[in-house]
């Protein structure tokens, strides 16, 4: 049985690694460089670390966008993002299976060599507070058996938002 704060800490750790591309508004996130990205995920105590690797260009990154900024509207009755002198900020109010959180989500860096986020939780209720970190790091150019779009998972479970998109029966927008 899943106790709250994993299940809330599995909920915001995805949230953040589909949602950040996705964010829009009168801020535009920017397109990471095009190659392999290390993303490394620490979400405290209730959530082992984890280390994935995606491989993107600029078509990849909008599909996220196309793909997810749709959920995260339909989560999220806030998303207000601002520029900082070091990177963005992320103000958001979302409900995900009935549970109502607010974040703080910090972006430090450039998204050429490499960039931090930090997403400051505080849930309501049962749900406890959480902070997850993401560290990412370009690589270089992406492995021969990598294609735009593939994220490789812990323990080698490879996806493509590609396939991601067909899944959800959903598709970018041109």
């Amino acid at each position: 049985m899943r106790t709250p704060s994993l299940h809330v800490t599995a909920l915001t750790v995805c949230a953040a690694l589909v949602s950040l591309p996705a964010l829009a508004g009168p801020v535009e996130m920017p397109n990471r460089k095009p190659g392999l990205w290390e993303v490394k995920v620490n979400a405290g105590a209730q959530m082992p670390a984890m280390t994935m690797q995606q491989c993107t260009d600029a078509s990849t990154d909008k599909d996220m966008a196309s793909t997810f900024s749709p959920m995260a509207k339909e989560m999220c009755a806030k998303q207000d993002m601002q520029k900082t002198a070091t990177g963005l900020v992320i103000e958001s109010t979302c409900t995900v299976s009935g549970v109502t959180s607010t974040s703080r989500t910090e972006i430090v860096g450039d998204f050429n060599s490499a960039y931090t986020v930090k997403v400051v939780t505080k849930g309501s209720g049962k749900i406890p507070d959480s902070v997850t970190t993401m560290e990412a790091k370009w690589m270089g150019a992406c492995k021969a058996d990598q294609k735009p779009g593939d994220i490789v998972m812990p323990g080698g479970m490879k996806m493509n938002i590609k396939d991601m998109q067909s899944m959800t029966g959903a598709r970018p927008k041109q």
